[in-house]
């Protein structure tokens, strides 16, 4: 995890106020839906997913599986992920939106054993605090980003741009066989593992 944060606005509040009586005034407040969270209720799922077509990248916590999408259909995925352990879970959610990528990201908050800032190879930031898909053992509990395979780190840094929606459940449908599409040869491979042996990407 990286200290890295940007602000995000996620509900408008809307204050009305009314005279009840003489000299009496009601404030209320009231939450107004976002368009994004309004695209995220009301669009298709995407079949073998958990998600809906507004976001280009799904995240199922549970079943320890990401997918990329595009208009609506699984371009890459199920692929194989780690969450966020105990007491660092990864957040859910229907709105998170990519606002930063750094193919040579390093943590400020951890480190190597030798004091250098630990490698989270192509990151894509999509929440306050750090939170970021990237390169790292997909076998082992994260700090709260989602680990990656290398080859599905590169293909979520290539295909993500600025401003990409991004939903992260924790449980959903299993993946259906016709959308297993790419990225399952990271299943039960040593893909990732050199990312196990010197701490890449262990911040997270």
């Amino acid at each position: 995890m990286s200290r890295y944060s940007r602000f995000t606005g996620r509900r408008v509040a809307i204050v009305a106020g009314g005279a009840l009586a003489a000299g009496a005034v009601f404030a209320g407040t009231a939450f107004a839906q976002t368009d994004a969270q309004l695209a995220a209720e009301t669009s298709p799922k995407v079949a073998g997913t958990p998600c809906t077509s507004a976001a280009a990248a799904c995240v199922d916590v549970a079943a320890k599986k990401a997918w990329l999408i595009k208009d609506g259909k699984v371009l890459r995925g199920p692929v194989t992920i780690a969450a966020g352990g105990p007491g660092e879970a990864t957040p859910s959610g229907d709105v998170f939106r990519v606002y930063r990528k750094d193919k040579d990201h390093k943590s400020d908050e951890f480190k190597l054993p030798n004091g250098q800032p630990a490698p989270m190879p192509y990151s894509v930031f999509f929440e306050d605090g750090g939170i970021a898909f990237h390169s790292g053992d997909p076998r082992r509990a994260s700090a709260g980003c989602v680990h990656l395979s290398v080859a599905d780190a590169v293909a979520f840094f290539t295909f993500l741009q600025i401003g990409d929606h991004v939903q992260v459940k924790n449980g959903g449908p299993e993946p259906t066989a016709g959308n297993a599409t790419s990225g399952d040869d990271n299943q039960g491979d040593n893909s990732g593992d050199d990312n196990s042996g010197d701490n890449s990407g262990d911040d997270n």
